[in-house]
């Protein structure tokens, strides 16, 4: 690799630089960050291809997730589960409504709560993403096999299923479904 300062450009008068690079295995173990970004980045892409021929993008797809997982959610445990603003949810959730993927209705008992709902085209949309995704998910885990899928489920709950939103998500919707193996 060059070294910027030796070539004489414009790094050679900064205060300091640093040229290395961080060791792999050196004050910080960088092999599961990295494995985790270019997992993600798999995960989401055929997903984000689809996305984008609406003009949409991964906000949306979470809530189209979420409001097709759970039908009647309210706007309160949308923004609790998925740690956003109101202000953030807005601008996605109008767009969503405004094109017909999603039905925002007032809450039987309450009627000031709002509640959503999946149309039958945010559905389908839902399912195509959730199909792309799931494609992906279960190649691999064909590849590990099933004494390998449930440590990877227990490694993916223990890293994003912790806070009380999330975990109670997952207690009641998805270890009460059985085995992910």
């Amino acid at each position: 690799m060059n070294n910027p300062v030796a070539n004489g450009s414009k790094l050679e008068q900064a205060d300091a630089i640093v040229a290395e690079p961080l060791e792999t295995l050196g004050a910080v173990d960088f092999r599961f960050i990295e494995l985790m970004f270019f997992a993600y980045r798999q995960f989401t892409a055929d997903a984000d291809a689809i996305l984008a021929a609406y003009g949409f993008g991964r906000a949306h797809h979470r809530i189209l997730h979420f409001v097709n997982r759970s039908p009647g959610i309210s706007i309160a445990e949308i923004l609790d589960l998925l740690k956003i603003t109101k202000q953030s949810l807005s601008r996605v959730l109008r767009q969503l409504i405004d094109e017909g993927f999603v039905a925002q209705l007032p809450g039987e008992e309450d009627r000031r709560q709002r509640r959503l709902y999946p149309t039958p085209k945010g559905r389908e949309l839902t399912l195509e993403l959730s199909r792309q995704q799931a494609r992906r998910l279960d190649a691999a885990i064909v590849k590990i096999g099933p004494e390998g899928a449930g440590a990877v489920a227990h490694f993916l709950a223990l890293l994003g299923g912790s806070e009380p939103p999330a975990r109670t998500w997952l207690e009641t919707r998805v270890w009460n479904e059985g085995p992910l193996a």
